[in-house]
């Protein structure tokens, strides 16, 4: 989820794929985050990040899903040059993003972010005690909690040995999360009585839902391939069973996908 000044924008995948890329794409920030945080409680939360990436990067084959959309896209946007609209230099741009990004994840080879948990004892052991509540303590991990108090150069660099695989991963799923959301621009539209249904023209693997930051409702998105459904909650008192709003509700609707107009 984004926030601005002026909106608060909601996201809803609709693949598994992109579910999984707005996963990692909160596991970097959150990561990078606590990178910066020098204390030991940050160092903490790193670790348990970075291992949380790993683990859901080692459940599918992103590397070659990515280089083949991006060889794809390559394809459909070098076919753009002939029209006389196209923003030339932006194409430019694009096709080298892709093309330099695709040439990482080609450098990584057969060689797998998440064999570090397989092969690391010391992260391994990490890992099985962090399902536990409170299972990381210094009783439990001496070695871990001995390792969290070495001096901050030290750990930084361990830190940055165990991620130099991830980078080309998070460069490569930033930019296709970047391309997906400018894929199209947000529709106005009002949700009255807080519901709104629309009929799609194609399926779409991402639906955006930017609510103005005044309002404190939420939506709450239903997708198909015949009807989209949002019905907006009032947040009002937490504690309390949030109930659909009864006001009409002013948002704005992206409905991204990557598929090209001529497809």
């Amino acid at each position: 989820m984004e926030r601005s000044a002026d909106w608060v924008v909601f996201e809803q995948p609709l693949t598994e794929r992109v579910r999984i890329f707005l996963r990692l794409e909160f596991l970097f920030d959150e990561y990078a985050h606590f990178r910066a945080d020098t204390s030991v409680a940050g160092l903490r939360t790193a670790v348990k990040t970075l291992l949380d990436i790993l683990s859901v990067i080692g459940r599918a084959d992103l590397r070659n899903d990515l280089m083949k959309d991006f060889a794809e896209q390559i394809a459909k946007l070098t076919q753009l040059r002939s029209r006389p609209q196209v923003d030339h230099v932006q194409l430019d741009r694009v096709l080298n993003d892709l093309r330099s990004t695709g040439a990482a994840l080609q450098k990584l080879g057969s060689t797998h972010p998440s064999q570090l948990l397989r092969e690391n004892e010391f992260l391994f052991a990490v890992l099985n005690r962090s399902a536990i509540p409170g299972g990381t303590c210094a009783f439990d991990l001496p070695a871990y909690h001995r390792w969290l108090w070495r001096p901050h150069a030290a750990t930084a660099a361990e830190m940055t040995a165990w991620s130099a695989q991830l980078l080309p991963f998070e460069q490569a799923i930033r930019l296709y999360l970047r391309l997906l959301r400018n894929s199209t621009q947000a529709s106005d539209h009002v949700a009255d009585s807080g519901i709104f249904l629309h009929t799609p023209q194609s399926t779409y693997p991402l639906i955006r839902v930017l609510i103005p930051a005044a309002a404190d409702v939420y939506p709450e998105v239903s997708a198909g391939k015949h009807r989209i459904s949002i019905r907006f909650m009032s947040l009002d008192d937490v504690n309390l069973r949030n109930v659909q709003a009864q006001a009409a509700i002013p948002f704005r609707l992206q409905l991204c996908s990557l598929r090209l107009s001529h497809d």
